[in-house]
């Protein structure tokens, strides 16, 4: 059995699911790789959130956890990534893989590029995650799971010069955390997150905004309950300087989302404004169908191909590239009996 190190910077929902991933494999009868996990961040309340979850204290020095690591997965608060990377660049011995889980993609491609070294090797991952946690409200500590990535996927999208065997690391990596392994382009991801992820965070913030100025919000704030926390959460598991830069970050896509949405929000404004009975209950009746579909196939997983035919999530067997973990841990991460790898 071969011994891998593994060092989270950041224990936010992602980072701290992650650990709990790895602590769930290695106590398998079955396991045939032990991780020995690092933990890092800077926040002391999150610290100590984490060691409820069950996880090893955490180090305070997020760059102390990087070192002499063979994987580094990179989870911070958004804020914090471009000065991580700057000093990661320093810290993370050749032949390092990193997996970068932060909300953009393409600014992080730009960071490696700046700072990392030739032999660090940087894959950009996104997970999709179960479909049973479709519904939570909070992205925080406390709601970190050991099968957040169970029955979902993992986009991977590596540098264009990344390394095969990084690659492949980090499709089996993602296994190994319960996810299936699926290749994305880092463009397509960031203008698909302006829609999935910015919007909706924007749109809570401005809900928050417009109603804690209204004249009414001394007594409405009373009647608030979970429609009103679910869609506004970023206020509160998200600090304001990663909501601004990831926003700023994505602008672009962000603004073509934005003008998009709002021409729609006009129109249902309209047909409310007219008490368009006929029109509003087309379109309720419409989203409903189109919604039904969706939840129906995130929650299997199958979706439908360009020939209109059902596609299965991707699996291990059509998206690894070689053997269990790949040949870049066969001939680093080697540890244990001949056999073992066999």
């Amino acid at each position: 059995m071969s011994t891998v190190n593994v060092g989270i910077l950041g224990l936010g929902q992602i980072g701290a699911s992650v650990a709990l991933a790895l602590k769930r494999y290695s106590q398998r009868k079955d396991a045939r790789h032990t991780f020995v996990v690092t933990t890092a961040d800077l926040r002391g309340a999150v610290r100590e959130e984490a060691v409820k979850l069950g996880l090893s204290k955490p180090e305070r020095d997020l760059f102390a956890a990087a070192r002499g690591q063979d994987v580094v997965v990179l989870a911070l608060p958004y804020a914090d990534v471009p000065t991580a990377y700057e000093q990661l660049g320093r810290e993370m011995r050749p032949g390092t893989v990193l997996l970068d889980a932060s909300p953009l993609k393409r600014p992080s491609l730009e960071w490696a590029r700046q700072h990392l070294s030739p032999e660090a090797h940087q894959v950009g991952i996104m997970p999709v995650l179960n479909p049973a946690y479709l519904f939570d409200g909070l992205d925080d500590t406390l709601h970190a799971k050991a099968d957040l990535f169970d029955q979902g996927t993992m986009l991977l999208m590596p540098a264009p010069d990344c390394a095969k065997e990084a690659v492949e690391l980090a499709a089996d990596f993602s296994t190994l955390l319960g996810a299936a392994p699926h290749f994305f382009d880092p463009v397509e991801h960031d203008s698909l997150a302006a829609q999935h992820e910015g919007l909706p965070a924007l749109l809570g913030v401005a809900l928050f905004y417009a109603s804690s100025r209204g004249s009414g919000w001394s007594d409405g704030q009373r009647l608030t309950n979970a429609s009103f926390g679910r869609i506004t959460h970023h206020l509160h598991d998200t600090h304001p300087d990663d909501l601004r830069d990831a926003l700023l970050n994505n602008r672009e896509a962000l603004l073509r989302q934005l003008d998009a949405f709002m021409g729609t929000l006009k129109s249902f404004r309209d047909v409310i404004e007219r008490s368009d009975r006929e029109a509003l209950e087309a379109a309720l009746i419409e989203s409903a169908d189109a919604y039904s579909a969706w939840i129906n196939r995130r929650a299997t997983g199958q979706w439908i191909d360009d020939d209109g035919g059902a596609e299965k999530a991707p699996t291990l067997g059509n998206m690894v590239m070689s053997g269990f973990m790949g040949s870049f841990i066969s001939r680093r991460f080697q540890g244990g009996k001949k056999g073992d790898e066999e």
